[in-house]
Protein backbone atom coordinates (compact mmCIF):
# COMPACT_ATOMS: atom_id res chain seq x y z
CA UNK A 1 0.00 0.00 0.00
CA UNK A 2 1.59 3.23 -1.08
CA UNK A 3 1.77 6.09 1.55
CA UNK A 4 0.47 8.83 -0.11
CA UNK A 5 -1.72 12.08 1.56
CA UNK A 6 -5.39 12.12 1.22
CA UNK A 7 -5.23 14.59 -1.38
CA UNK A 8 -7.22 15.25 -4.79
CA UNK A 9 -5.00 13.28 -6.65
CA UNK A 10 -5.12 10.35 -3.89
CA UNK A 11 -8.89 10.24 -4.84
CA UNK A 12 -8.16 10.48 -8.30
CA UNK A 13 -5.96 7.39 -8.04
CA UNK A 14 -8.60 5.20 -6.44
CA UNK A 15 -11.48 6.62 -8.84
CA UNK A 16 -9.34 5.39 -11.51
CA UNK A 17 -8.00 1.91 -10.05
CA UNK A 18 -11.83 1.50 -9.11
CA UNK A 19 -13.05 1.12 -12.41
CA UNK A 20 -10.15 -0.83 -13.91
CA UNK A 21 -7.87 1.98 -15.22
CA UNK A 22 -4.36 2.10 -14.39
CA UNK A 23 -3.33 5.56 -12.59
CA UNK A 24 -0.63 7.09 -15.50
CA UNK A 25 0.36 10.31 -15.03
CA UNK A 26 -2.08 11.62 -18.07
CA UNK A 27 -5.17 9.57 -16.86
CA UNK A 28 -4.40 11.49 -13.27
CA UNK A 29 -4.05 14.72 -15.24
CA UNK A 30 -6.76 14.94 -17.32
CA UNK A 31 -8.86 13.20 -14.57
CA UNK A 32 -8.25 15.73 -12.10
CA UNK A 33 -8.95 18.57 -14.65
CA UNK A 34 -12.42 16.65 -15.30
CA UNK A 35 -13.65 15.90 -12.19
CA UNK A 36 -11.74 18.81 -10.16
CA UNK A 37 -15.02 21.34 -10.44
CA UNK A 38 -18.56 19.57 -10.10
CA UNK A 39 -20.32 18.17 -13.12
CA UNK A 40 -18.87 19.55 -16.35
CA UNK A 41 -19.85 19.27 -19.75
CA UNK A 42 -16.39 19.05 -21.67
CA UNK A 43 -15.31 18.03 -25.28
CA UNK A 44 -11.89 16.64 -26.37
CA UNK A 45 -10.78 19.91 -27.96
CA UNK A 46 -11.65 21.41 -24.28
CA UNK A 47 -10.10 19.15 -22.14
CA UNK A 48 -6.98 19.54 -24.43
CA UNK A 49 -6.65 23.13 -24.09
CA UNK A 50 -7.34 22.82 -20.59
CA UNK A 51 -4.26 20.57 -20.02
CA UNK A 52 -2.04 22.72 -22.22
CA UNK A 53 -3.03 26.09 -19.79
CA UNK A 54 -2.41 23.45 -16.36
CA UNK A 55 1.23 22.94 -18.00
CA UNK A 56 0.07 18.77 -19.13
CA UNK A 57 1.69 18.34 -22.42
CA UNK A 58 -0.51 15.48 -23.75
CA UNK A 59 -1.37 15.05 -27.72
CA UNK A 60 -5.24 15.60 -28.72
CA UNK A 61 -4.74 11.77 -29.43
CA UNK A 62 -4.24 10.91 -25.85
CA UNK A 63 -7.29 13.12 -24.96
CA UNK A 64 -9.71 11.32 -27.05
CA UNK A 65 -8.00 8.09 -26.06
CA UNK A 66 -8.30 8.95 -22.52
CA UNK A 67 -11.79 9.92 -22.98
CA UNK A 68 -12.61 6.99 -24.60
CA UNK A 69 -11.31 4.84 -21.78
CA UNK A 70 -13.28 7.00 -19.17
CA UNK A 71 -16.29 6.11 -21.41
CA UNK A 72 -15.90 2.24 -21.35
CA UNK A 73 -15.25 2.23 -17.57
CA UNK A 74 -18.54 4.64 -16.74
CA UNK A 75 -17.12 7.64 -15.83
CA UNK A 76 -18.09 9.83 -18.26
CA UNK A 77 -21.19 9.87 -20.55
CA UNK A 78 -20.43 11.01 -23.81
CA UNK A 79 -23.53 13.12 -25.36
CA UNK A 80 -23.63 14.06 -29.71
CA UNK A 81 -25.35 17.98 -29.86
CA UNK A 82 -23.63 19.07 -33.40
CA UNK A 83 -22.24 16.85 -35.70
CA UNK A 84 -18.84 15.75 -35.55
CA UNK A 85 -18.41 17.29 -32.01
CA UNK A 86 -19.25 14.92 -28.91
CA UNK A 87 -19.36 16.08 -25.21
CA UNK A 88 -18.23 13.86 -22.08
CA UNK A 89 -20.43 14.80 -19.34
CA UNK A 90 -18.90 14.04 -15.59
CA UNK A 91 -22.85 13.44 -14.36
CA UNK A 92 -23.61 9.79 -15.43
CA UNK A 93 -27.19 9.58 -14.20
CA UNK A 94 -29.71 9.75 -16.17
CA UNK A 95 -30.54 13.17 -17.67
CA UNK A 96 -31.23 15.33 -20.06
CA UNK A 97 -29.35 18.92 -21.67
CA UNK A 98 -29.87 21.80 -23.29
CA UNK A 99 -27.36 22.70 -25.97
CA UNK A 100 -26.89 26.32 -26.98
CA UNK A 101 -26.01 26.07 -30.62
CA UNK A 102 -24.88 29.67 -31.08
CA UNK A 103 -21.68 29.08 -27.69
CA UNK A 104 -21.39 25.29 -28.10
CA UNK A 105 -22.72 25.41 -24.25
CA UNK A 106 -24.21 21.80 -23.24
CA UNK A 107 -26.53 22.48 -19.96
CA UNK A 108 -28.46 19.65 -17.28
CA UNK A 109 -32.22 20.25 -17.59
CA UNK A 110 -33.14 19.99 -14.00
CA UNK A 111 -34.73 17.11 -12.84
CA UNK A 112 -38.04 16.83 -14.20
CA UNK A 113 -38.14 19.87 -16.40
CA UNK A 114 -38.65 16.86 -19.40
CA UNK A 115 -40.99 13.79 -18.78
CA UNK A 116 -40.81 10.92 -21.50
CA UNK A 117 -44.40 9.46 -21.09
CA UNK A 118 -44.40 6.90 -24.00
CA UNK A 119 -41.10 4.71 -24.71
CA UNK A 120 -41.31 2.48 -27.74
CA UNK A 121 -40.66 -1.00 -27.52
CA UNK A 122 -36.96 -2.36 -28.27
CA UNK A 123 -36.79 -5.01 -30.80
CA UNK A 124 -36.56 -8.24 -29.89
CA UNK A 125 -33.39 -9.42 -28.35
CA UNK A 126 -32.18 -5.88 -27.20
CA UNK A 127 -32.77 -3.47 -24.44
CA UNK A 128 -32.91 0.53 -23.71
CA UNK A 129 -29.77 1.37 -22.00
CA UNK A 130 -30.66 5.02 -21.62
CA UNK A 131 -32.04 7.91 -23.58
CA UNK A 132 -30.40 10.98 -24.24
CA UNK A 133 -32.64 13.95 -24.94
CA UNK A 134 -30.88 17.31 -26.48
CA UNK A 135 -33.11 20.38 -26.35
CA UNK A 136 -31.24 22.83 -28.94
CA UNK A 137 -31.00 26.64 -28.30
CA UNK A 138 -30.58 29.75 -29.72
CA UNK A 139 -30.25 33.21 -28.54
CA UNK A 140 -33.17 34.93 -29.54
CA UNK A 141 -32.36 37.50 -31.97
CA UNK A 142 -33.23 41.65 -32.07
CA UNK A 143 -36.24 41.69 -34.32
CA UNK A 144 -37.74 38.52 -32.65
CA UNK A 145 -37.45 39.95 -29.14
CA UNK A 146 -39.34 43.17 -30.07
CA UNK A 147 -41.94 41.22 -32.43
CA UNK A 148 -42.88 39.42 -28.68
Amino acid sequence: MENRPRTQSFCVFERLRSVGLRPTRQRVALCNLMFGSGDRHLSAEDLHEEAHKAGEPVSLATVYNTLHQFTDAGLVRPLSAEGQRTYFDTNTSDHHHFFVEDENVMIDIPDGGLRLEQMPEAPEGMEIVNVDVVVRLRRKRPAAIAAE
